[in-house]
């Protein structure tokens, strides 16, 4: 055996090529327990062979791949408690998801919430009994064979489906084995603090026309304070729902007559109005030409851009005169049309088109959830025609943009992941590298860090994404910025370069909120309604205590809206306090109380959102007021 070196955090050592994990942890004597570890960018069970060296970095429960395994490995002892204590059931597929992980079963009758307390109580059995988890790699043959002797006619379905060159892996802990690529835990020991959620329907690889299945949701930590605390984050997160907090501010609906549609109300579609105002003013700064383009177009355009062959599941189809057509799910194609109506010289690029599309996806009815899981919805879409020498520029605008965007709104923490290229791809290597290291320099010339995630690219661009971090903790991916080699050659873009010949540009597609629905359901669950005055729908109540004050307050009123204040006035002959409690409810952000003593005065009394009070003179308040108007980040006041 020749020997190799790893590169630790804080040491480089020499080991005999096919070493495993765990003599490494031995070797280096690790103060905690790891449960895998990674070779450059590549994770692999403590029971792996090292067979070549470099950058080596154990995993710890802790970690966030830590904690991906620990789920992975709790759906494998899900599987296996439900075999022990239900054996007729068949085991099917069993992933992490975000926060858990579930399983899905098919089993004669309904689980029921005490099936689910035997479960997780026979799950705390098998880690009692700290099973050792072996992975087995096995020949397709020998592993169609393996679950055809115990019946599991759907782990042989996924088999049949793996591709040729696949390699084919089981583990094993106990009495029960599973399909799957790892990696896992050593030991069910490891998993310490897990706890069973919900039961609920599902289908067979998703296809509503597939056997119904039953879905077993749970999640898993490193530990049980970490357990306790999700489960605080997960009430606090009801109480902040924006479903509830809509009503509360009159803002939308979603009727059955339209499901995964929205009907917004007054205050709700001045919020919405005031997002696209101000994200089109930023787009017309970074020099954004505004186009929009029909919601409907022919079915052979989607065939062109490789839509139908790929989201057609997700499309919503319709046919006039014998011709067929598909409301659009994205903008991309609309906005090649618009490009390639004139002949563009490379001192043209870059071209930036900018369109709040509306689209419409399929999604089934079960994954619909207020605004953030819609099927009609708008996207503040864009996309860029450049040179390829423009695309680290072009990429280093638009995340500054998307930086003052989400600081606008109050997101300060935000990450980026760049994903390259994946194993399936269209473009030369040549094309790849040029388009990721400009993707990459772009990055590095931020003060924000960013991850690389390594072959999760699109396969016709590399690409970058943008999650925010809520108050509770929660990251949801809103932006991205995507490279595409392969659309504008499809549907005929090109330029004319320096030297008279016909180019293809390179298409960048972007967003920095996504949809405008599902942004805006984030923004009220992090704000808990409380959003900043320049795009609170309602932004002062003036209320009277006493009919003989109204002539002043009408005064106030007919101030605060010269300057562009959105203000009503509660006039109606009831208590102040009933005033006050129901546009708390609103979240109003200011409230004004007009008395006998401000009358006299020629003051206001305002109570704040963090219900602290302050007198002041109307003409000093206004003066406040302006300057709150307008958000930040913008040369001049929304237009």
């Amino acid at each position: 055996m020749t020997g190799i070196k790893l590169r630790l955090s804080d040491q480089t050592i020499e080991v005999q090529r096919g070493i495993i994990g765990y003599e490494v942890a031995k070797q280096v004597k690790s103060a905690h327990s790891p449960i895998a570890f990674k070779l450059g960018q590549q994770l692999y069970d403590l029971s792996s062979a090292v067979q070549e060296g470099g950058d080596f970095t154990f995993v710890f429960p802790e970690d966030p791949e830590g904690t991906e395994i620990l789920r992975h490995s709790s759906a494998h002892l899900l599987a296996q408690a439900v075999k022990r204590l239900f054996p007729s059931a068949q085991v099917t597929i069993g992933p992490v998801i975000e926060d858990g992980f579930y399983y899905d079963f098919d089993y004669e009758r309904a689980f029921t919430p005490e099936d689910l307390t035997a479960i997780e109580a026979e799950m705390q059995v098998i880690v009692k009994d700290k099973l050792p988890v072996k992975r087995l790699v096995v020949s397709r043959a020998q592993a169609i064979e393996k679950f055809k002797q115990i019946g599991e006619h759907f782990k042989v379905e996924i088999i049949k489906d793996l591709p040729a060159d696949e390699v084919i892996s089981i583990y094993e802990q106990g009495e029960f084995f599973d399909l799957c690529r790892g990696p896992h835990v050593p030991n069910t020991r490891f998993l310490k603090a897990f706890q069973l959620t919900k039961v609920s329907g599902s289908y067979w690889r998703g296809d509503a026309k597939g056997k119904p299945l039953q879905r077993i949701y749970g999640t898993a930590f490193a530990n049980k304070e970490a357990l306790k605390a999700y489960f605080v984050r997960l009430e606090q997160a009801k109480a902040r729902d924006h479903r509830l907090i809509a009503k509360k501010m009159h803002l939308f609906h979603i009727d059955p007559s339209a499901p995964g549609m929205v009907f917004w109300h007054p205050n709700g579609q001045m919020i919405y109005q005031l997002l696209m105002d101000y994200v089109g003013q930023l787009n017309r700064q970074q020099g954004y030409q505004v186009i929009q383009t029909p919601q409907v177009l022919d079915g052979d355009l989607w065939e062109k851009s490789g839509h139908k062959s790929k989201f057609s599941d997700d499309m919503f189809f319709l046919s006039s005169e014998g011709r067929d057509y598909a409301l659009k799910p994205m903008s991309c194609p609309c906005h090649i049309k618009v490009f390639n109506q004139s002949l563009k010289s490379y001192r043209n690029l870059p071209v930036r088109y900018a369109e709040f599309g509306r689209v419409h996806r399929n999604e089934p009815s079960g994954t619909l959830q207020g605004l953030m899981r819609l099927r009609g919805f708008v996207q503040d879409d864009g996309h860029i025609f450049c040179l390829p020498s423009q695309i680290t520029d072009e990429v280093r605008r638009f995340v500054e943009q998307v930086k003052t965007t989400y600081q606008a709104f109050g997101f300060d923490q935000f990450s980026m992941k760049l994903s390259t290229r994946p194993k399936v791809r269209v473009g030369d290597d040549a094309v790849w590298d040029q388009a990721e290291s400009a993707l990459q320099t772009a990055l590095d010339q931020q003060d924000i860090a960013w991850e690389l995630n390594p072959g999760e690219g699109a396969f016709y661009g590399p690409k970058v994404e943008f999650s925010l971090k809520d108050c509770l903790g929660r990251v949801w991916q809103c932006g991205t910025v995507q490279l595409d080699f392969l659309m504008p050659e499809r549907l005929g873009a090109s330029y004319v370069d320096e030297k008279s010949q016909k180019k293809v540009p390179v298409m960048l597609h972007r967003a920095i909120l996504g949809s405008l629905e599902r942004f805006l359901g984030i923004l009220l669950e992090n704000t808990n309604g409380h959003l900043p005055f320049w795009l609170a729908p309602e932004q002062v109540m003036v209320m009277t205590i006493h009919p003989d004050h109204q002539n002043y307050a009408q005064a106030v009123v007919r101030k605060l809206r010269q300057i562009g204040i959105r203000v009503s006035l509660d006039d109606r002959p009831e208590k102040i306090g009933l005033k006050v409690r129901e546009a708390t409810i609103r979240r109003v952000y200011y409230l004004v109380t007009i008395g006998q003593k401000e009358v006299e005065k020629q003051v206001v009394t305002i109570r704040d959102q963090q219900g602290d009070h302050q007198q002041i003179s109307l003409d000093q308040w206004t003066e406040q007021l302006m300057s709150l108007k307008h958000p930040p980040g913008l040369i001049g006041p929304i237009s």
